[in-house]
């Protein structure tokens, strides 16, 4: 009997699933949710900012492969000299605890990419996986960065398509798949969520979605809630695994 008889040979990949993560918590309940990869931050409040190196050694300790955040602050995406220079050091800091990659990005004034900059930080992280983040989201032609990526040799653009959330964005993440055409991995993250990401990836192509997945930690006395904070959220196992479940069909 053929391979495809009785139905369709399947041979395509599975979805990769990053889970962004700020704390050991967090990142062990992404690896039990069934996380394929992990995005290594701090500060997840603030959109991700570089991790401990303490917290990057953990890390790199484990099965599940890391990528560290490198972002100095919070804000725009426009660095000093000195920030590019913490960057480069941040850079060795992740290779030297052991992670296979890091997330990097630099933007200019109006939300183009400092290609400049991008290239140095790119050069610094040589040998290192690299993914370009979600300053593409702010760039006004994200094709033309999905080309400037892939020269620089990046595996991995994190995106929304330009816009809040990836299911907002779907019109020009599909266009961003079409143009990558496989040379680099198009991983979409805000807004996915194991009840819509079917359709999305249905209408979209992407084959690695991304997340913090993350529920409200229960209150408990001497919290900062308490004080007026917001409330803290972290990253839930459970829904990593309802997330895992929902890409299951498609590989």
């Amino acid at each position: 009997m053929s391979p495809s008889a009785g139905g369709a040979e399947k041979d395509v990949m599975p979805i990769l699933l990053e889970v962004c993560v700020d704390n050991a918590a967090g990142f062990n309940a992404a690896v039990q949710g069934g996380a394929d990869r992990i995005e290594l931050c701090a500060a997840l409040s603030e959109g991700g900012l570089t991790p401990s190196r303490g917290f990057m050694t953990f890390a790199a300790r484990a099965s599940s492969p890391s990528r560290a955040m490198i972002r100095p602050r919070g804000g725009s995406g426009v660095f000093s000299p000195s920030e590019i220079d913490i960057m480069r050091r941040d850079i060795d800091d992740a290779r030297e605890a052991g992670l296979p990659g890091v997330v990097i990005g630099a933007s200019r004034a109006f939300g183009a990419l400092d290609e400049e900059t991008i290239a140095l930080l790119a050069r610094h992280a040589h040998g290192l996986e690299m993914t370009l983040h979600r300053c593409v989201d702010l760039t006004p032609d994200p094709l033309e960065a999905v080309d400037f990526a892939i020269e620089l040799g990046f595996r991995t653009i994190l995106t929304s398509g330009g816009q809040r959330t990836a299911p907002d964005g779907v019109e020009t993440i599909a266009r961003m798949v079409a143009r990558a055409n496989g040379r680099v991995e198009i991983l979409c993250g805000g807004g996915l969520t194991p009840e819509n990401v079917v359709a999305f990836i249905k209408k979209t192509g992407v084959r690695a979605v991304h997340g913090s997945f993350s529920a409200p930690v229960p209150k408990v006395r001497g919290t900062p809630a308490q004080a007026g904070f917001p409330e803290p959220r972290q990253t839930s196992s459970k829904t990593v695994a309802q997330m895992r479940a929902a890409l299951a069909q498609f590989g």
